[in-house]
């Protein structure tokens, strides 16, 4: 009897030690490396609980004006710069781009000139994409006055597209989390009407972002045009938006694509290249790179990249095979090298 007592009490003690052995580990969220990051396995998201996912993609420079917006009218089709696209573009729960001019009726019809406008029919092309949120912090949003600002901010809210970039954080809420997102040009001088960089402002929206959030994403306008690398500038700003509590830092203007950097846990994409623009001069300004950036809950554990080139002065479409894999393994070395090294 005593010996079966035993046996008795022996497999109750290994029972749930074995099966503890048998159970599934924790998921422990986390952020990728930069070797992960560039993989061809993105698979993790798929595994995860779906309601603790959320997604949000962000584009590179979209200027409808100059020949975007001349070619929307040979067209006669608004949506035309986004037609590629715009299925891969809703497809998150929050899509954020920079337009980079304002959008007004009177805009003249043009193939020339560095004064940017579209006109305030290309909103429908932001809506057919799913564009959720624009950042107008950069240094063409006030090309033609406050006025023509103020009208494109009211049309793209009447659209039901959110702005940042103009003054604090925009709130976002996605199946209980929060994202606040926040706009800094620091290009050429101050421009009218927009958030310039200024390390006070920006360390005190941050914070008052972060008590209103759960994740704080910050969008700079920044750089030197045309350079594959960023600056000692943007390394500053990135690092000191991050230190300051920023979760995301997504940067543009300088139409190539740059590397992105891993800083204290937290991620930098220097530039995205351009999305909607029309500079066929060069194959790099022809490029860009849509980020898909995951979160689970408030952790970012996926960020994959999509290849785009312009064509026809203005439409994007997705690289495949050898384009594509060309893209995504230059931003990955100059990731490993190029951006590390700068500081």
């Amino acid at each position: 009897m005593i010996g079966k007592l035993a046996v008795l009490i022996l497999i109750l003690i290994l029972i749930p030690k074995y099966l503890s052995s048998r159970q599934v580990p924790i998921y422990e969220p986390k952020l990728p490396s930069i070797e992960q990051i560039f993989s061809d396995n993105h698979n993790l998201v798929s595994s995860l609980p779906k309601e603790r996912v959320r997604v949000i993609i962000a584009t590179g420079d979209i200027i409808p004006a100059r020949s975007v917006n001349s070619q929307v009218f040979r067209k006669k089709d608004f949506n035309w710069p986004y037609l590629n696209t715009a299925d891969t573009l809703k497809n998150a729960d929050i899509t954020f781009a920079n337009l980079e001019c304002p959008l007004i009726e009177d805009c003249p019809v043009t193939d020339t000139g560095m004064i940017f406008c579209g006109d305030s029919r290309n909103v429908q092309g932001l809506v057919f994409a799913g564009i959720d949120i624009v950042s107008l912090a950069n240094n063409h949003s006030a090309n033609y006055g406050q006025g023509a600002l103020d009208e494109t901010i009211n049309l793209l809210n009447s659209q039901g597209i959110s702005v940042t970039g103009v003054e604090g954080a925009r709130y976002i809420t996605v199946r209980g989390i929060t994202f606040a997102i926040l706009g800094y040009n620091d290009i050429e001088k101050i421009q009218p009407g927009i958030s310039n960089v200024n390390e006070v402002k920006i360390k005190a929206e941050i914070e008052i972002a972060k008590k209103s959030s759960d994740v704080v994403i910050v969008t700079f306008h920044w750089g030197a045009e045309y350079q594959d690398l960023p600056d000692d500038r943007q390394k500053y700003l990135g690092h000191f938006a991050i230190d300051a509590g920023a979760d995301l830092i997504i940067g543009n203007h300088p139409h190539n694509i740059q590397p992105v950097e891993i800083y204290k846990g937290k991620l930098i994409t220097y530039a995205h290249g351009n999305f909607v623009f029309d500079q066929e001069w060069s194959l790099k300004t022809k490029q860009g790179v849509v980020g898909k950036y995951t979160f689970y809950d408030n952790q970012l554990v996926d960020v994959e990249y999509y290849p785009v080139l312009i064509e026809n002065y203005g439409q994007p479409k997705f690289s495949s095979g050898e384009e594509k894999n060309k893209i995504l393994k230059k931003m990955e070395t100059l990731s490993i090298t190029g951006a590390a090294d700068r500081i």
